[in-house]
Protein backbone atom coordinates (compact mmCIF):
# COMPACT_ATOMS: atom_id res chain seq x y z
CA UNK A 1 0.00 0.00 0.00
CA UNK A 2 1.11 3.48 -0.87
CA UNK A 3 3.05 5.97 1.73
CA UNK A 4 1.05 9.04 1.78
CA UNK A 5 2.67 11.11 4.87
CA UNK A 6 6.50 10.66 5.35
CA UNK A 7 7.95 12.25 8.74
CA UNK A 8 11.42 11.99 8.01
CA UNK A 9 13.73 12.41 10.92
CA UNK A 10 11.82 15.66 12.28
CA UNK A 11 13.55 18.42 14.95
CA UNK A 12 11.45 21.49 15.60
CA UNK A 13 13.12 24.48 17.56
CA UNK A 14 11.37 27.33 18.88
CA UNK A 15 12.84 30.80 20.41
CA UNK A 16 11.53 31.09 24.04
CA UNK A 17 12.52 35.00 24.94
CA UNK A 18 13.03 35.63 28.62
CA UNK A 19 12.32 39.64 27.91
CA UNK A 20 9.58 41.16 30.43
CA UNK A 21 8.66 43.31 27.96
CA UNK A 22 8.96 45.10 24.09
CA UNK A 23 11.28 47.56 25.68
CA UNK A 24 13.73 44.73 26.86
CA UNK A 25 13.17 43.15 24.23
CA UNK A 26 14.69 46.35 21.75
CA UNK A 27 17.22 47.03 24.20
CA UNK A 28 18.57 42.98 24.42
CA UNK A 29 17.70 42.66 20.75
CA UNK A 30 21.70 41.62 20.48
CA UNK A 31 22.08 39.67 23.51
CA UNK A 32 21.16 35.80 22.66
CA UNK A 33 21.59 35.21 27.02
CA UNK A 34 17.99 36.06 26.69
CA UNK A 35 17.35 33.59 24.60
CA UNK A 36 16.50 30.41 25.25
CA UNK A 37 16.26 27.32 22.77
CA UNK A 38 13.56 24.62 23.31
CA UNK A 39 12.90 21.80 21.12
CA UNK A 40 9.53 20.98 20.63
CA UNK A 41 9.94 18.03 18.44
CA UNK A 42 13.62 15.87 18.54
CA UNK A 43 14.61 13.51 15.56
CA UNK A 44 11.03 12.12 14.64
CA UNK A 45 10.60 9.49 11.85
CA UNK A 46 7.48 7.32 10.93
CA UNK A 47 5.69 6.54 7.59
CA UNK A 48 1.57 6.44 6.95
CA UNK A 49 0.71 4.17 4.47
CA UNK A 50 -3.05 5.08 2.99
CA UNK A 51 -6.39 4.38 4.47
CA UNK A 52 -4.96 3.60 7.98
CA UNK A 53 -5.78 6.03 11.16
CA UNK A 54 -3.19 7.23 13.18
CA UNK A 55 -3.12 8.69 16.83
CA UNK A 56 -0.74 10.93 18.69
CA UNK A 57 -0.77 10.83 22.11
CA UNK A 58 1.26 12.32 24.97
CA UNK A 59 0.94 14.62 28.19
CA UNK A 60 0.71 18.41 27.57
CA UNK A 61 3.72 19.85 25.87
CA UNK A 62 5.14 16.64 24.31
CA UNK A 63 4.72 17.98 21.03
CA UNK A 64 1.39 16.39 19.27
CA UNK A 65 -0.31 19.63 17.95
CA UNK A 66 3.60 20.61 16.66
CA UNK A 67 3.98 17.79 15.17
CA UNK A 68 0.44 17.75 13.25
CA UNK A 69 1.38 21.47 12.38
CA UNK A 70 4.28 20.00 10.05
CA UNK A 71 2.72 17.20 8.51
CA UNK A 72 0.03 20.10 7.26
CA UNK A 73 2.38 22.04 6.58
CA UNK A 74 1.73 25.00 8.93
CA UNK A 75 5.30 25.16 10.42
CA UNK A 76 8.42 23.99 8.96
CA UNK A 77 10.81 21.13 10.47
CA UNK A 78 14.62 23.05 11.84
CA UNK A 79 15.71 19.78 10.23
CA UNK A 80 14.71 17.10 8.58
CA UNK A 81 11.69 16.87 5.95
CA UNK A 82 7.93 15.94 5.90
CA UNK A 83 6.63 14.07 2.71
CA UNK A 84 2.75 14.28 1.86
CA UNK A 85 0.61 12.94 -1.33
CA UNK A 86 -2.86 13.88 -1.47
CA UNK A 87 -5.32 16.50 -0.39
CA UNK A 88 -4.98 17.52 3.21
CA UNK A 89 -7.85 19.08 5.02
CA UNK A 90 -6.56 20.28 8.68
CA UNK A 91 -8.40 21.09 11.51
CA UNK A 92 -5.93 22.39 13.80
CA UNK A 93 -6.76 24.86 15.82
CA UNK A 94 -10.38 27.08 16.83
CA UNK A 95 -11.10 29.35 14.04
CA UNK A 96 -7.92 28.82 11.64
CA UNK A 97 -8.34 29.75 8.01
CA UNK A 98 -11.39 32.04 9.26
CA UNK A 99 -11.73 35.92 9.21
CA UNK A 100 -13.82 37.53 12.41
CA UNK A 101 -14.74 40.62 10.16
CA UNK A 102 -16.15 37.87 7.52
CA UNK A 103 -19.30 36.03 7.65
CA UNK A 104 -19.57 32.41 7.85
CA UNK A 105 -21.05 32.08 4.52
CA UNK A 106 -17.46 33.97 2.80
CA UNK A 107 -15.89 32.29 5.13
CA UNK A 108 -17.22 29.23 3.94
CA UNK A 109 -15.85 29.92 0.49
CA UNK A 110 -12.40 31.41 1.34
CA UNK A 111 -11.58 28.13 3.76
CA UNK A 112 -12.72 25.94 0.86
CA UNK A 113 -10.52 27.73 -1.62
CA UNK A 114 -7.29 27.70 1.02
CA UNK A 115 -7.75 24.23 1.12
CA UNK A 116 -7.86 23.81 -3.07
CA UNK A 117 -11.48 23.89 -4.23
CA UNK A 118 -12.86 26.09 -7.12
CA UNK A 119 -15.65 28.43 -6.02
CA UNK A 120 -17.66 26.09 -8.64
CA UNK A 121 -16.87 23.34 -6.59
CA UNK A 122 -17.78 24.92 -3.27
CA UNK A 123 -20.97 26.12 -4.61
CA UNK A 124 -21.81 22.37 -5.26
CA UNK A 125 -20.98 21.38 -1.64
CA UNK A 126 -21.94 24.24 0.23
CA UNK A 127 -25.78 23.51 1.16
CA UNK A 128 -24.04 20.22 2.20
CA UNK A 129 -21.64 21.90 4.44
CA UNK A 130 -24.43 24.35 5.82
CA UNK A 131 -26.86 21.83 6.76
CA UNK A 132 -23.98 19.40 8.12
CA UNK A 133 -22.83 22.74 10.54
CA UNK A 134 -26.60 23.08 11.66
CA UNK A 135 -25.90 26.87 11.88
CA UNK A 136 -27.99 27.97 9.07
CA UNK A 137 -29.43 30.50 10.83
CA UNK A 138 -26.16 32.68 11.22
CA UNK A 139 -24.08 31.72 8.09
CA UNK A 140 -24.98 34.95 6.97
CA UNK A 141 -23.70 36.64 10.61
CA UNK A 142 -19.93 37.69 11.07
CA UNK A 143 -17.84 35.00 12.52
CA UNK A 144 -16.76 37.17 15.63
CA UNK A 145 -19.94 36.70 16.97
CA UNK A 146 -20.26 33.17 16.68
CA UNK A 147 -19.41 30.56 19.77
CA UNK A 148 -16.87 28.35 20.17
CA UNK A 149 -18.99 25.24 19.02
CA UNK A 150 -20.29 27.23 15.89
CA UNK A 151 -16.61 28.27 15.10
CA UNK A 152 -16.05 23.89 14.94
CA UNK A 153 -18.96 23.20 13.43
CA UNK A 154 -18.75 25.63 10.62
CA UNK A 155 -14.67 24.42 10.16
CA UNK A 156 -14.94 20.82 10.49
CA UNK A 157 -18.29 20.90 8.11
CA UNK A 158 -15.94 22.83 5.69
CA UNK A 159 -12.63 20.47 6.37
CA UNK A 160 -14.98 17.01 5.32
CA UNK A 161 -16.35 18.40 2.37
CA UNK A 162 -13.33 19.04 0.53
CA UNK A 163 -12.93 15.33 -0.25
CA UNK A 164 -9.79 15.43 1.12
CA UNK A 165 -7.38 11.96 0.78
CA UNK A 166 -5.54 12.67 4.53
CA UNK A 167 -7.47 14.94 7.20
CA UNK A 168 -5.43 16.21 10.37
CA UNK A 169 -7.68 16.61 13.36
CA UNK A 170 -6.55 18.36 16.69
CA UNK A 171 -8.10 18.59 20.02
CA UNK A 172 -10.63 21.12 18.53
CA UNK A 173 -13.56 18.74 18.45
CA UNK A 174 -13.68 18.19 22.23
CA UNK A 175 -15.66 21.77 21.73
CA UNK A 176 -18.70 20.75 20.13
CA UNK A 177 -21.39 19.35 21.78
CA UNK A 178 -22.57 15.87 22.08
CA UNK A 179 -25.05 15.43 19.29
CA UNK A 180 -22.43 17.14 17.14
CA UNK A 181 -19.24 14.89 18.68
CA UNK A 182 -21.36 12.01 17.58
CA UNK A 183 -21.91 13.47 14.37
CA UNK A 184 -18.21 13.77 13.59
CA UNK A 185 -17.50 10.18 14.72
CA UNK A 186 -19.71 9.28 11.95
CA UNK A 187 -18.04 11.10 9.30
CA UNK A 188 -14.70 10.05 10.29
CA UNK A 189 -15.77 6.61 10.43
CA UNK A 190 -17.25 7.08 6.78
CA UNK A 191 -14.28 8.14 5.76
CA UNK A 192 -12.33 5.15 7.23
CA UNK A 193 -14.49 2.45 5.40
CA UNK A 194 -13.36 4.99 2.20
CA UNK A 195 -9.91 4.21 2.55
CA UNK A 196 -8.97 7.61 3.62
CA UNK A 197 -6.07 8.54 6.02
CA UNK A 198 -6.48 10.35 8.94
CA UNK A 199 -4.26 11.67 12.28
CA UNK A 200 -5.69 12.34 15.30
CA UNK A 201 -4.22 14.08 17.84
CA UNK A 202 -6.51 13.98 21.08
CA UNK A 203 -6.85 13.08 24.78
CA UNK A 204 -9.49 11.18 24.82
CA UNK A 205 -7.75 7.46 24.96
CA UNK A 206 -10.99 6.17 24.40
CA UNK A 207 -11.77 7.77 20.86
CA UNK A 208 -8.15 6.43 20.36
CA UNK A 209 -9.29 2.73 21.07
CA UNK A 210 -12.11 3.20 19.02
CA UNK A 211 -10.90 4.99 15.86
CA UNK A 212 -7.44 4.20 15.13
CA UNK A 213 -4.87 1.75 14.38
CA UNK A 214 -1.85 3.10 15.14
CA UNK A 215 -0.98 4.90 17.87
CA UNK A 216 2.41 7.18 18.32
CA UNK A 217 2.74 8.21 21.98
CA UNK A 218 5.52 11.51 22.45
CA UNK A 219 6.93 12.44 25.68
CA UNK A 220 9.00 16.24 25.73
CA UNK A 221 9.42 16.08 21.74
CA UNK A 222 10.38 12.41 21.14
CA UNK A 223 8.73 8.84 20.26
CA UNK A 224 8.46 6.28 23.05
CA UNK A 225 5.86 4.24 21.52
CA UNK A 226 4.69 3.56 17.99
CA UNK A 227 2.61 0.44 17.26
CA UNK A 228 -0.84 -0.88 18.51
CA UNK A 229 -3.58 1.20 19.90
CA UNK A 230 -3.63 -1.51 23.06
CA UNK A 231 0.35 -1.42 23.09
CA UNK A 232 0.38 2.71 23.51
CA UNK A 233 -2.67 3.17 25.52
CA UNK A 234 -0.87 0.81 28.28
CA UNK A 235 2.11 2.84 27.78
CA UNK A 236 0.61 6.07 28.76
CA UNK A 237 -1.77 4.84 31.33
CA UNK A 238 1.73 3.61 33.21
CA UNK A 239 3.75 6.13 32.85
CA UNK A 240 0.50 8.97 33.29
CA UNK A 241 -1.31 7.14 35.64
CA UNK A 242 -3.07 9.70 38.35
CA UNK A 243 -1.75 9.35 41.53
CA UNK A 244 -4.23 8.68 44.66
CA UNK A 245 -3.48 10.22 47.84
CA UNK A 246 -4.62 8.72 51.01
CA UNK A 247 -3.74 11.50 52.96
CA UNK A 248 -5.34 14.11 51.04
CA UNK A 249 -7.85 15.54 53.37
CA UNK A 250 -10.28 17.21 50.97
CA UNK A 251 -11.45 13.60 49.79
CA UNK A 252 -12.06 12.64 53.30
CA UNK A 253 -14.91 13.80 55.61
CA UNK A 254 -17.04 12.14 58.49
CA UNK A 255 -17.69 12.45 62.25
CA UNK A 256 -14.65 9.77 62.76
CA UNK A 257 -17.36 7.63 65.52
CA UNK A 258 -15.69 4.91 63.13
CA UNK A 259 -12.89 4.73 61.06
CA UNK A 260 -11.89 2.94 57.72
CA UNK A 261 -8.25 2.40 58.86
CA UNK A 262 -7.47 -0.23 55.80
CA UNK A 263 -8.43 -1.18 52.73
CA UNK A 264 -6.92 -2.99 49.91
CA UNK A 265 -7.82 -4.77 46.99
CA UNK A 266 -7.61 -9.01 46.78
CA UNK A 267 -7.63 -11.50 44.51
CA UNK A 268 -10.84 -12.96 46.68
CA UNK A 269 -9.58 -14.57 49.15
CA UNK A 270 -7.83 -11.58 50.64
CA UNK A 271 -4.42 -12.02 49.22
CA UNK A 272 -3.64 -7.96 48.10
CA UNK A 273 -3.37 -7.61 44.46
CA UNK A 274 -3.63 -4.68 42.17
CA UNK A 275 -3.54 -5.46 38.71
CA UNK A 276 -6.07 -7.67 37.04
CA UNK A 277 -7.34 -9.04 33.55
CA UNK A 278 -10.89 -9.07 32.58
CA UNK A 279 -12.36 -12.50 34.36
CA UNK A 280 -9.80 -12.43 37.14
CA UNK A 281 -11.90 -12.30 40.85
CA UNK A 282 -12.17 -9.14 42.39
CA UNK A 283 -11.97 -8.46 45.91
CA UNK A 284 -12.17 -5.52 48.42
CA UNK A 285 -11.58 -5.45 52.13
CA UNK A 286 -12.33 -2.61 54.26
CA UNK A 287 -11.06 -2.42 58.45
CA UNK A 288 -13.51 -0.39 60.68
CA UNK A 289 -11.89 0.99 63.50
CA UNK A 290 -14.70 2.35 66.19
CA UNK A 291 -13.70 4.87 68.35
CA UNK A 292 -17.28 4.34 70.39
CA UNK A 293 -19.71 1.83 69.67
CA UNK A 294 -22.10 1.81 66.87
CA UNK A 295 -25.41 -0.12 66.35
CA UNK A 296 -25.65 -1.70 62.78
CA UNK A 297 -23.31 0.79 60.38
CA UNK A 298 -23.40 0.12 56.79
CA UNK A 299 -20.19 -0.07 54.45
CA UNK A 300 -20.42 0.76 51.35
CA UNK A 301 -18.20 0.99 48.14
CA UNK A 302 -18.36 2.32 44.41
CA UNK A 303 -15.91 2.26 41.59
CA UNK A 304 -15.55 4.85 39.31
CA UNK A 305 -13.33 4.59 35.57
CA UNK A 306 -10.95 7.58 34.69
CA UNK A 307 -14.03 9.68 33.39
CA UNK A 308 -15.30 9.54 36.74
CA UNK A 309 -18.08 7.29 35.54
CA UNK A 310 -19.80 5.42 38.36
CA UNK A 311 -19.03 1.54 37.14
CA UNK A 312 -20.69 -0.32 40.34
CA UNK A 313 -21.85 0.28 43.49
CA UNK A 314 -22.93 -1.67 46.47
CA UNK A 315 -23.44 -1.58 50.26
CA UNK A 316 -24.41 -3.95 52.80
CA UNK A 317 -27.62 -2.76 53.79
CA UNK A 318 -28.32 -3.54 49.74
CA UNK A 319 -26.88 -6.78 49.76
CA UNK A 320 -28.53 -7.45 53.20
CA UNK A 321 -25.54 -8.01 55.68
CA UNK A 322 -25.85 -6.78 59.09
CA UNK A 323 -22.61 -5.91 60.89
CA UNK A 324 -24.78 -5.93 64.40
CA UNK A 325 -22.70 -3.52 66.89
CA UNK A 326 -19.59 -2.43 66.66
CA UNK A 327 -17.74 -1.81 69.36
CA UNK A 328 -14.06 -3.72 68.50
CA UNK A 329 -12.06 -3.50 64.96
CA UNK A 330 -14.00 -5.57 62.12
CA UNK A 331 -13.24 -6.93 58.54
CA UNK A 332 -15.95 -6.48 56.00
CA UNK A 333 -14.50 -8.22 52.63
CA UNK A 334 -16.34 -7.70 49.62
CA UNK A 335 -16.46 -9.97 46.60
CA UNK A 336 -16.99 -9.20 43.47
CA UNK A 337 -16.37 -11.77 41.39
CA UNK A 338 -15.02 -12.19 38.09
CA UNK A 339 -13.17 -8.59 36.88
CA UNK A 340 -16.43 -7.29 34.24
CA UNK A 341 -14.72 -4.03 32.67
CA UNK A 342 -12.11 -3.25 30.06
CA UNK A 343 -8.40 -2.18 30.24
CA UNK A 344 -8.16 1.20 32.45
CA UNK A 345 -7.38 2.42 35.67
CA UNK A 346 -10.73 2.54 38.21
CA UNK A 347 -10.92 4.15 41.55
CA UNK A 348 -12.64 3.22 44.83
CA UNK A 349 -14.34 5.36 47.14
CA UNK A 350 -15.47 4.07 50.39
CA UNK A 351 -18.00 5.23 53.43
CA UNK A 352 -19.42 3.95 56.52
CA UNK A 353 -22.68 5.77 57.23
CA UNK A 354 -25.66 4.83 59.32
CA UNK A 355 -28.64 3.13 57.65
CA UNK A 356 -30.74 6.30 56.63
CA UNK A 357 -27.37 8.27 55.97
CA UNK A 358 -27.99 10.83 58.02
CA UNK A 359 -24.97 10.89 59.48
CA UNK A 360 -21.31 10.17 56.94
CA UNK A 361 -18.84 8.44 60.27
CA UNK A 362 -16.26 7.81 57.22
CA UNK A 363 -15.92 8.99 53.98
CA UNK A 364 -12.63 8.09 51.67
CA UNK A 365 -13.38 9.18 48.25
CA UNK A 366 -10.85 8.07 45.26
CA UNK A 367 -8.28 6.90 48.06
CA UNK A 368 -7.13 3.80 46.27
CA UNK A 369 -7.27 2.38 42.56
CA UNK A 370 -6.84 -0.56 40.53
CA UNK A 371 -5.88 -1.23 36.89
CA UNK A 372 -7.79 -4.00 34.77
CA UNK A 373 -5.39 -5.13 31.29
CA UNK A 374 -6.70 -6.94 28.68
CA UNK A 375 -4.91 -9.06 26.41
CA UNK A 376 -7.36 -7.53 23.83
CA UNK A 377 -8.47 -4.01 22.17
CA UNK A 378 -12.47 -4.08 23.16
CA UNK A 379 -13.87 -1.04 22.67
CA UNK A 380 -16.80 0.32 25.38
CA UNK A 381 -16.44 -0.44 28.99
CA UNK A 382 -17.60 -3.84 30.31
CA UNK A 383 -15.91 -7.08 29.52
CA UNK A 384 -17.89 -10.17 28.20
CA UNK A 385 -16.68 -13.65 28.28
CA UNK A 386 -18.16 -13.99 25.16
CA UNK A 387 -17.93 -17.23 22.86
CA UNK A 388 -18.66 -17.13 18.75
CA UNK A 389 -20.16 -20.22 16.92
CA UNK A 390 -20.39 -20.52 13.60
CA UNK A 391 -22.72 -23.09 11.56
CA UNK A 392 -24.15 -23.24 8.06
CA UNK A 393 -27.93 -21.99 8.13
Amino acid sequence: MAVVIRVSDVSKEFKLHHDKSLKERIINLRRTETIEPFWALKHVGFELEQSHTLGLIGANGSGKSTLLKLIGGILTPTHGYVERRGRIAALLELGAGFHSDLTGRENVFMNASILGLTRKQTEAYFDAIVDFSGIEQFIDNQVKYYSSGMYVRLAFAVAVHVEPEILLVDEVLAVGDEPFQRKCMEKIKGFQREGRTIIFVTHGLDTVRQLCDRVIMLEKGEVLVDGKPTEALRAFRERYAPEVDADEEGDIRGTRQIEIVEMRFTDGDGQPKERFEPGDRLGFDVVLDPHEPIDDPVVGVAIYNHLDTLMYGTNTMLRNVDLGRVDHRKRVRFDFGQVPMVEGQYFVTVAVHNRDETVQYHWLERQLSFKVFSPTAEPGVIHFETTIEVADA
